[in-house]
């Protein structure tokens, strides 16, 4: 159970990078049962595919209907074109190409810039709208070695940001340091808290239904963790994270 410290409390509303992914829905739970207001903000950056946008909604629609507690909550969602973004990467996540490993290490899923960007047009966002808190689901544990996902880059971020708005913004990353069996572990902890009866498997079952992770924007095959191809990078973590976390369950 969440207690209150004195820095949590001195915060009251919250933007939540929210993209309609697991990680990002996860968050999306942390931040509705901690802060009294919090709206959402999602990219539209010339993407291979739009399918996590629509589905962004759809899990909007599911959260108030479901925990009606969470729904007066609930703020705005945003959507902001930030197609130059797409315009100058050259990668598998906005050109229909193959997916593999690139000299740096790194593999061409990786979009530079992106969560760079992200976050400070999302701090932009919450100045004008008079919010405290941005909740991003970075990590560095299950994650592909992205920089713009490490700690040290969010920490360096909420300063820069803080100091360039002159606005004390906390950054803050509850997945950080878990794998994605822990986030589904999380994610049904967060459901069990809301009050809701059977709220710890229904929120497991709003994220397998309508959450969207596949790289290939496959919403045609069902796994047992949801829908995608089944092969892309993000589709087998995903599925191993959630057959150790059944298995931690059962």
């Amino acid at each position: 159970m969440f207690i209150p410290t004195p820095a949590s409390r001195a915060h009251t509303s919250a933007l939540v990078l929210f993209s309609g992914g697991q990680d990002s829905t996860t968050c999306l739970a942390h931040a509705l049962s901690r802060y009294e207001r919090v709206e959402t903000i999602a990219f539209d950056y010339g993407q291979r595919h739009k399918v996590e946008l629509d589905a962004r909604l759809q899990v909007l629609h599911e959260l108030k209907k479901r925990f009606p507690q969470w729904a007066g909550k609930l703020g705005e969602n945003h959507l902001l074109d930030l197609a130059v973004l797409g315009q100058v990467s050259d990668c598998s996540l906005t050109r229909d190409v193959a997916f593999k490993m690139e000299a740096s290490g790194l593999p061409n899923t990786f979009v530079p810039g992106r969560n760079l960007l992200f976050l400070t047009l999302a701090a932009a966002l919450a100045y004008r709208r008079d919010l405290q808190v941005l909740v991003t689901g970075v990590c560095e544990t299950d994650f592909s070695g992205y920089p713009d996902c490490r700690d040290d880059t969010m920490k360096a971020m909420q300063l820069a940001l803080s100091l360039g708005m002159d606005k004390r913004f906390l950054v803050e990353t509850p997945l950080m340091w878990i794998d994605k069996a822990d986030t589904w572990a999380l994610a049904h902890s967060l459901g069990s808290e809301s009050g809701v009866a059977q709220g710890g498997e229904a929120l497991v079952e709003l994220i397998v239904e309508h959450t969207h992770t596949c790289y290939l924007g496959d919403r045609i095959h069902r796994q047992a963790w949801g829908y995608g191809c089944g092969e892309c990078p993000a589709c087998e973590l995903r599925a191993r994270g959630y057959e150790r976390f059944c298995q931690a369950a059962a």
